[in-house]
């Protein structure tokens, strides 16, 4: 009689994670994708506490355009609830990439804008 062997980092339990994926809300998901989107775009940016350590605006443009693609496409999916703030979000994302870039781009063609619209400060 053989054994499961137990879940590890080399050895992961994938029906466990698929159990688990299984019971979370789509909102739930679309909502943590949006916030890691965020955060990642943040420290590319430079916006942490080590700032200049990890920007990289060419990252961070990737970043805050499939935010802005995701809040687009989720947006009759997700509640004013869930879709105001990151949008808000998104937008002091697009903002602070302006301010960030040596070069600044033509409005409407910063990054997201294709999916926003021409964002101002």
């Amino acid at each position: 009689m053989s054994e499961t062997p137990a879940a590890s980092p080399e050895n992961p339990d994938f029906d466990a994670m698929t159990r688990d994926i299984a019971e979370v809300p789509a909102v739930e998901v679309i909502v943590t994708v949006a916030v890691n989107l965020m955060s990642a775009a943040a420290v590319k940016l430079g916006l942490t506490e080590e700032g200049d350590a990890h920007k990289d605006l060419d990252e961070a443009r990737k970043l805050i355009h499939a935010l802005a693609g995701l809040l687009d496409g989720s947006a009759t999916e997700i509640s004013s609830f869930h879709a105001a703030p990151l949008r808000d979000g998104l937008k002091s994302l697009q903002l602070a990439f302006r301010e960030a870039s040596l070069v600044a781009d033509e409005p409407g063609k910063g990054p997201g804008e294709k999916y926003t619209g021409p964002v101002y400060g």
